[in-house]
C-alpha cells in the first residue's frame, strides 16, 4: 500500500474523525431544516434568505449561535475530509466506476465545505452572502474569454446534478450508503430520503437553470444560489404551493440527514 493510501487508512480508522463526521450529518440536517423553514417563510411573507448564508445568520442570532457556527464548520469540514478519504480508498475493480465514485466523493466534499464556509465567515465576525457571491463569481466568469461557455457549462452541470438528486431519491439509491434498521423506523427513513432528495434536487436544478440563463443572456444578475432558485419557483403558476412543498421537503431532507448520522455506512 502506498503512502497516501496508508495515511488515508489510518485517518479513516480514527474514532475522533468518525464521530465528528457523523455529527457533520447532524449539523447538515440542521442547516437544511433552517433553509426549508426560511423557504416556507417566503410564502408567509417573512424575511430572511433561504440558503446556507441565511441559515447561518439565523443560527448566529441564537443565544449559543457563535458556538454552533464553529461546531457546524468543524463538523462539516470533518465530513468533507471523510469524503476525500473515501475517494483515496475507493476499491472498485472497474477503473471507470472507480474514478466516477472518486469524482462523486470529491464533489460531495466540496459541497460540504461550501455549506460550512458561511459558518466560518460569520463565526469570525464577517458576513457571507451566497447570492452576492454567486453574482460576483458569474460577473467575473462572463468577463473572461470564453466565460459565457464556461458559465453555461457550470449551469448545465448544476442542473444535471439536481436531476441526479431527484433520481437518487426516486430510485432510493441513497439506501446503499445506509445500514437501515428493521421495524417501523425503516420505511420512515426511506420515505424521508425519497422526499428530501427530490426537494433538494428541485432546488439545485433550478439554481443551475438560473446560472445557465445568466450565461446565455450575459447577465450575471440572473444567476443565483438556492435562495434565488426558490424565489423563482414562487413566480410560477401555483408557485407559492410549489415553494411551500419544496421548503417542507428541505425540512424533511434535514431530518433525514440527522437520521443518516446514526445509520450511515462509515
Amino acid at each position: 500500500m502506498d503512502a497516501p493510501k496508508a495515511a488515508a487508512r489510518a485517518a479513516e480508522n480514527s474514532t475522533v474523525l468518525r464521530v465528528l463526521a457523523r455529527i457533520g450529518y447532524v449539523v447538515l440536517g440542521i442547516v437544511h431544516i433552517v433553509i426549508g423553514l426560511l423557504a416556507i417563510s417566503i410564502v408567509t411573507g417573512g424575511g430572511g434568505t433561504a440558503d446556507q448564508s441565511g441559515a447561518m445568520e439565523q443560527i448566529r442570532q441564537t443565544p449559543v449561535g457563535l458556538i454552533l457556527l464553529w461546531v457546524i464548520f468543524v463538523d462539516l469540514l470533518a465530513l468533507a475530509i471523510w469524503q476525500i478519504l473515501q475517494a483515496v480508498l475507493e476499491r472498485n475493480a472497474d477503473p471507470t466506476k472507480k474514478w466516477g465514485y472518486r469524482a462523486k466523493y470529491v464533489g460531495t466534499a466540496i459541497a460540504y465545505v461550501a455549506i460550512g464556509w458561511p459558518a466560518l465567515v460569520d463565526a469570525v465576525g464577517g458576513h457571507a452572502s451566497s447570492s452576492q457571491s454567486s453574482e460576483t463569481f458569474t460577473a467575473r466568469l462572463l468577463a473572461m474569454p470564453g466565460g459565457p461557455i464556461l458559465a453555461a457549462g457550470i449551469g448545465l452541470i448544476t442542473a444535471v446534478l439536481g436531476i441526479a438528486f431527484i433520481a437518487r431519491g426516486i430510485t432510493r439509491g441513497f439506501t446503499k450508503s445506509l445500514i437501515l434498521p428493521k421495524g417501523v423506523a425503516r420505511p420512515g427513513i426511506v420515505t424521508f430520503g425519497v422526499v428530501g432528495y427530490a426537494a433538494k434536487g428541485i432546488a439545485i436544478g433550478v439554481a443551475g437553470i438560473l446560472f445557465l440563463v445568466a450565461a446565455l443572456t450575459n447577465d450575471p444578475h440572473k444567476a443565483g444560489g438556492i435562495d434565488a432558485a426558490l424565489r423563482s419557483l414562487a413566480s410560477l403558476p401555483s408557485g407559492m404551493v410549489i415553494l411551500w412543498t419544496v421548503g417542507a421537503g428541505l425540512v424533511i431532507y434535514g431530518v433525514f440527514c440527522v437520521a443518516r448520522a446514526r445509520y450511515a455506512r462509515m
